[in-house]
């Protein structure tokens, strides 16, 4: 009788184990017709988003659906790896897909705890998951998944699994993949990650935004302590290594500061260009753009751009804080409400948004978005002194006043405000066109307007260079003689207006030698000039340096700068005095390959030379003797002119332009060397005074002189050699050092140093005697 009461129960149980193998088979013949091919896995090709690099191979800038960048098995970081198997499958190459060990761990854990957990998911059924199926938790799904699992095992090698575990797994922060995660979390490449780091990244796939350091680091470095915890049971790490891992301090990438050079505005410009070409298909297919920016050269100009904004905008005073907040009293407090009030701050240019926690007259404490304590004093807050004072007025500085710090050049912390003035900046170089660096304002993140590109403005003074050399083409020499008097023009076709131009500095010279009239800046001489060669001709000639007739229209204005222009226009205009009288292109784009290498466009830009044998040389514009005499008198612009701070940098063979334009709109300073120019521009982007005194030799000059002197430190001078075709002749009655003073002139010039054409003797006339001039 015992035992049949023990058989009935195992045959019940026999019977159940039957029906169950049955209906799991017959699961599995209805579904397995239906699953998908797995040809995503076989042959993966990930969504890869458009990078692109400067030309020594740096990223600068990433575009597409997914951040994700694709490392081959063999190039992850050993620790990398070993944390992904720690934390999510430490016997991925031991089982076949499925891990029936785990799965029995997962079944007992379930049934100890009374409620249904996810898990037990090897790598091989996440990537099963993540390609062919949903997170939905049903048996249906997990039956498949296992399926599925099995396939891919069938097809692809552990190693081949990995990788693609590796490179496709979401992260996070619009992060696929471990490497763009390493990017994204800690600004690093995947291969410089410490074992700390890797075991914080391991900790998301489970739930990535539940671990995400960035929005709760408390459970995220519980989830890594966990895979530390797991990578020294597995051996992975000794004793003293895992305690090393377990003792960092994180240093995470909360400024999700993605590259290690900032070109945002290069990158923005080369997404439109690919866009324009390949359409959406450019933000998936792995587009790579290489540019013709270098890295050095692109630091120095947005350092350069940056120093000379807030040089100006300290110049202009301390206009107050950006806000206040209600600091509550107690200390436990505060912290909470200072990273509230600071969420929505962004860190711009490295003015770091902060907030006051106490302040009086010799002393400011602040908090910043980083959570550091940061205390100023001396130095440090004079630029603020008013706004601290005892009897300061509505912009006062008080507890919980939002405020911004910078660090001068010594790093150390001082007070700082958001500026409210912009600049450009671009070098290029003027022998092939390629642009070498390019600031298109003071800060992308807060304002994408490429002012670089689209900023048409005015001139001003840097525009005469052009004239000038209009002029040597109808018969003026460096030598001639130009009236330095006030004059004065009534347009007659502008209702009756009078139109009474004046030097920037009031002061008139007279009768004065071409060569000293620029290098002065000379606003009398200029219109004088202008008015000899006709505007209609100077309209005309401009075009061959690449300006747009219709941006300069043909009026006496034109000698003042009056029409229109982009920096980018003035670096090919300038391009062609630096190099010899040749038009060479702008351009920023050297190379295009697919995400395989091949290339898709290459740039063969022409080139300035004089060698007969090349096969894409550009067109010469000008005269060689012309490019060369306008070069020797814009190296007296340096010398000895508006530019001459510019001599500080210790080369004589600089050359270049300052530019101020009427009401103080706009600045700038154009200037070159053989082998690079450059640039400046600083205004409103709503045009407004910049304030008195602030000429393109004050606001300009500085942003181009920090630029040079970075660049071109230990780069040889240049021969500067006159071509054929110029003469050196005396100046009558003129000496210098104790010598006869010389000019250069053309050859055929020579019989005519002084004296200009003969339309200049109208224009050298007294003021009365010009009036009714067409304006």
């Amino acid at each position: 009788m015992g035992v049949r009461w023990w058989f009935y129960p195992l045959i019940l149980l026999g019977s159940l184990i039957l029906v169950g193998m049955g209906v799991l088979a017959l699961t599995l013949v209805l579904l397995y017709p239906g699953l998908p091919s797995i040809e995503a896995v076989t042959d993966y090709r990930p969504k890869l988003p458009l990078k692109v690099f400067t030309a020594e191979g740096d990223l600068i800038g990433e575009f597409g659906e997914e951040k994700r960048s694709f490392v081959r098995v063999q190039d992850f970081p050993d620790v990398m790896k070993q944390a992904v198997i720690a934390a999510e499958d430490e016997r991925f190459y031991q089982h076949g897909g499925v891990d029936y060990i785990g799965l029995t761990r997962a079944a007992t854990a379930m049934l100890a705890s009374g409620k249904i957990k996810g898990g037990a998911s090897t790598i091989t059924q996440q990537v099963a998951r993540n390609f062919f199926l949903t997170n939905e938790q049903t048996i249906t799904r997990k039956v498949s998944e296992w399926m599925l699992a099995y396939k891919i095992e069938a097809n692809l090698t552990k190693d081949q699994i990995l990788e693609i575990y590796l490179n496709h797994i979401f992260l996070g922060n619009r992060a696929h993949g471990f490497a763009a995660a390493s990017r994204v979390y800690f600004n690093k490449d995947v291969r410089q990650l410490t074992a700390a780091e890797a075991a914080m990244l391991a900790g998301l796939p489970k739930a990535p935004s539940q671990y995400n350091p960035f929005n709760n680091l408390k459970r995220a470095t519980l989830r890594q302590q966990y895979v530390l915890r797991r990578m020294g049971e597995l051996r992975f790490l000794n004793d003293a290594q895992l305690a090393a891992a377990r003792a960092e301090v994180l240093k995470f990438n909360r400024e999700r500061q993605m590259y290690p050079v900032v070109a945002d505005y290069v990158a923005e410009m080369a997404r439109q260009e690919v866009f324009e070409q390949y359409g959406e298909k450019a933000y998936v297919s792995g587009i790579r753009v290489i540019t013709t920016v270098r890295r050095a050269e692109q630091e120095a100009a947005v350092q350069a751009l940056r120093k000379g904004v807030l040089e100006y905008d300290r110049r202009h005073g301390y206009r107050g804080p950006e806000g206040l907040v209600s600091l509550p009293a107690k200390k436990e407090d505060v912290d909470e409400a200072i990273d509230e009030a600071l969420s929505d701050k962004d860190i711009v240019a490295d003015l770091m948004p902060a907030v006051i926690t106490s302040v009086d007259p010799k002393q400011i404490v602040a908090t910043t978005k980083r959570g550091e304590e940061i205390v100023m004093t001396g130095d440090a807050i004079r630029f603020a002194a008013r706004a601290i004072a005892e009897k300061a007025g509505p912009g006062k500085l008080v507890r919980g006043s939002v405020i911004r710090i910078a660090r001068d050049e010594k790093g150390v912390p001082v007070i700082a405000q958001l500026p409210k003035v912009e600049a450009a900046f671009v070098a290029m170089d003027p022998i092939d066109g390629s642009v070498r660096a390019l600031a298109g304002g003071f800060d992308f993140t807060s304002n994408k307007y490429n002012r670089v590109t689209q900023a048409l403005r005015q001139p001003g003074s840097s525009f005469k260079p052009f004239i000038y050399s209009a002029a040597l083409e109808k018969g003026f020499t460096p030598a001639t003689v130009v009236n330095d008097a006030p004059i004065v023009f009534d347009p007659g076709r502008n209702a009756g207006q009078v139109w009474e131009p004046k030097n920037y500095d009031g002061k008139y010279e007279g009768p004065m030698r071409l060569r000293q009239a620029l290098a002065k800046s000379k606003n009398m001489v200029s219109i004088r000039v202008l008015q000899a060669i006709t505007p209609q001709y100077a309209q005309d000639y401009v075009t061959r340096f690449g300006f747009d007739a219709k941006q300069h229209p043909p009026y006496l204005t034109m000698a003042l700068g009056a029409g229109s222009t982009t920096p980018l226009q003035m670096a090919g205009a300038y391009s062609v005095f630096a190099n010899g009288g040749f038009r060479v292109k702008p351009y920023f784009i050297s190379k295009i390959t697919d995400d395989k290498g091949g290339v898709l466009f290459e740039a063969t830009p022409a080139r300035a030379t004089t060698e007969e044998s090349a096969t894409n040389a550009a067109e010469r514009v000008i005269d060689p003797r012309n490019a060369f005499i306008m070069n020797s008198i814009m190296r007296d612009v340096v010398r000895y002119g508006t530019a001459a701070r510019a001599m500080s940098l210790g080369r004589n063979d600089l050359g270049g332009k300052t530019g101020t334009t009427n009401d103080h709109f706009d600045a700038w300073f154009a200037g070159f060397s053989s082998t690079q120019v450059g640039i400046a521009w600083i205004g409103f982007d709503n045009p407004a005074d910049l304030g008195n005194n602030e000429t393109g030799g004050q606001a300009a000059l500085p942003i181009w002189m920090h630029y040079m002197g970075r660049v071109m430190k230990g780069i040889k001078e240049a021969p500067f050699e006159p071509p054929q075709g110029i003469a050196v002749v005396p100046i009558p009655g003129e000496s210098k050092d104790g010598k006869p003073a010389t000019e250069f002139v053309y050859v055929e010039n020579v019989g005519n140093v002084g004296d200009g054409p003969a339309a200049l003797r109208e224009a050298n006339k007294p003021s009365e005697e010009v009036k009714n001039q067409i304006f």
